[in-house]
């Protein structure tokens, strides 16, 4: 047994069995195969909504540029959900949009931008083969002109009424239920995380549980080291 595993079961013990199998349920549902950018989303209550719709649809990994504006979910809208999603930020370069494509260009993903263009497919047309990022703007001025300069394709979402946009959350509520249940009908597409990818995050999890974890996985290091 590797250190990552015998670390899981030793932080296994410390929680409940419910709570192991969920982990162990929920993580097969987990992808890293699409994720979700925000640029410059700034209402808390917004933020909230989006990161608990990434928990629902089993998106793990939601990246966040900080251009302008600080990412703060409202705690009481996201029910704990960013417990169980990693952000990762971008807010520390001179333009942070294009830091943020460049890295998830370099790990393979195609940039996809969520809006009208004259190039545009509808999200039910996307290709899903290849790992995708969707990109989401802010509702009153969209994406960046970095960000749709940068982006390798655009996708529109179904509308039919007067109103030229959905509520930012609902946007993007609406894209992944579209590409996560494509995803799970798709036996050719590996959606799902390596079994090392399942093994690190439920050890993320069970820390997150267990009271005082740094403490513990120090005791665990040392006696692991032995």
């Amino acid at each position: 047994m590797n250190k990552e595993d015998w670390m899981l079961s030793q932080f296994y013990e410390h929680i409940s069995e419910n709570k192991k199998e969920l982990f162990e349920s929920i993580v097969l549902d987990r992808t890293r195969h699409v994720t979700v950018v925000l640029e410059n989303l700034f209402q808390p209550h917004n933020a909230a909504a989006v990161v608990r719709s990434c928990d629902c649809f089993g998106i793990q990994d939601l990246h966040v540029i900080e251009n302008e504006n600080i990412y703060e979910p409202n705690k009481e809208i996201d029910m704990g959900s960013s417990k169980w999603v990693d952000t990762i930020k971008y807010n520390s370069e001179e333009e942070n949009t294009a830091a943020a494509i460049e890295d998830l260009k370099s790990k393979g993903y195609q940039i996809i931008a969520t809006t009208p263009h004259t190039n545009d497919c509808s999200i039910e047309e996307l290709d899903l083969s290849k790992p995708t990022a969707l990109l989401f703007g802010t509702e009153s001025t969209g994406l960046t002109k970095t960000a749709l300069d940068n982006s390798d394709g655009y996708v529109r979402l179904p509308m039919y009424g007067f109103t030229e946009s959905y509520n930012i959350s609902v946007s993007v509520a609406l894209a992944l239920f579209s590409v996560t249940q494509r995803l799970r009908e798709d036996e050719s597409i590996n959606w799902q995380m390596s079994k090392e990818e399942q093994t690190a995050l439920k050890l993320e999890w069970a820390k997150k549980v267990v009271k005082r974890s740094d403490l513990v996985e120090k005791i665990l290091n040392e006696r692991f080291d032995q």
